[in-house]
C-alpha cells in the first residue's frame, strides 16, 4: 500500500461535486472502477473549458490508467467497462462517434448534449437520453433547491416519503413550507401527514374569524 502523505498547508484547489452525489450516487455504486472514472470525470470537466471529454482523453491519461490497474482485466478494458456502467447509470451522457464524448447528466451537460445532436450528428448517430433525465425534480434535488443541505438521514426520510404520498403531494408542501418562510422538512412532512388524514382537500380551505371563535359568541 502506497500512504498518503496529507494534503499540504495552503490555499488547496479543489473540485465541486453536488450534495446529491453522496447522498444518491455515491452509495449507489457498487464498482470500485465506476467510481474511480466517475470521480475521475467530474474532476477533469471542473478543470476544462470544455462540457465534455473525449474517449480517446481517458485512454490517454495515464493517473487513470494506473488506478484501474488493481483489477485483472487490463486498464483499457475497465475504463470501457466503467464508463458503460456510468452511462447506464445514468451518470453521464454518451454521444456516440468516431471517438465518443461524455458528458455529465447534468442541466449543462444535457443542453450541450442536445444541441451536439441535433446540429452535428444525423438522426441514426444519436445516443438516446437516459431515463433519468426526466423533467420532474426528484425529491432530493427538490428539497435541496428550496430547503437546503441534504444529510444522509434527511435522505432516508425524504425515501420513505416518496413511497407514501404521491410526488405532487410532496412539491407542493416542500413549496408552501418556503412560502410560509418554514424552511424546514419537518414542517413539510407535517403538511403531508394532516394531508392524509383529513385530505389534501382540506387544504384549500381557511379558517374565518367565525370558524376559530364563533363558538363562544352567542346568538
Amino acid at each position: 500500500m502506497k500512504l498518503f502523505s496529507g494534503f499540504p498547508a495552503g490555499k488547496l484547489d479543489v473540485t465541486p461535486l453536488p450534495n446529491l452525489f453522496f447522498s444518491e450516487l455515491a452509495p449507489a455504486i457498487d464498482d470500485l472502477a465506476e467510481l474511480k472514472v466517475t470521480l475521475y470525470t467530474f474532476w477533469l470537466l471542473a478543470h476544462s473549458k470544455n462540457v465534455f471529454v473525449r474517449a480517446s482523453e481517458l485512454r490517454a491519461d495515464r493517473t487513470l490508467a494506473q488506478s484501474l490497474k488493481a483489477n485483472d482485466a487490463k486498464p483499457e478494458q475497465e475504463l470501457e467497462r466503467a464508463l458503460a456502467r456510468a452511462v447506464e447509470r445514468g451518470t453521464l451522457l454518451r454521444l456516440a462517434a468516431d471517438d465518443a464524448l461524455y458528458f455529465l447528466n447534468t442541466e449543462r451537460g444535457r443542453r450541450a448534449l442536445e444541441k451536439m445532436e441535433s446540429e452535428q450528428l444525423p438522426r441514426s448517430d444519436r445516443a438516446p437520453e437516459p431515463a433519468t433525465t426526466a423533467a420532474r425534480p426528484n425529491i432530493f434535488a427538490l428539497y435541496e433547491q428550496n430547503i437546503g443541505l441534504l444529510t444522509p438521514m434527511l435522505a432516508e426520510e425524504l425515501k420513505e416519503a416518496e413511497q407514501q404520498y404521491p410526488a405532487e403531494w410532496i412539491a407542493e408542501a416542500i413549496k408552501i413550507a418556503v412560502d410560509q418562510n418554514k424552511r424546514s422538512w419537518s414542517y413539510a412532512r407535517k403538511i403531508l401527514e394532516r394531508w392524509k388524514t383529513d385530505g389534501r382537500a382540506a387544504k384549500s380551505k381557511k379558517k374565518t374569524w367565525y370558524d376559530e371563535y364563533g363558538k363562544f359568541v352567542k346568538r
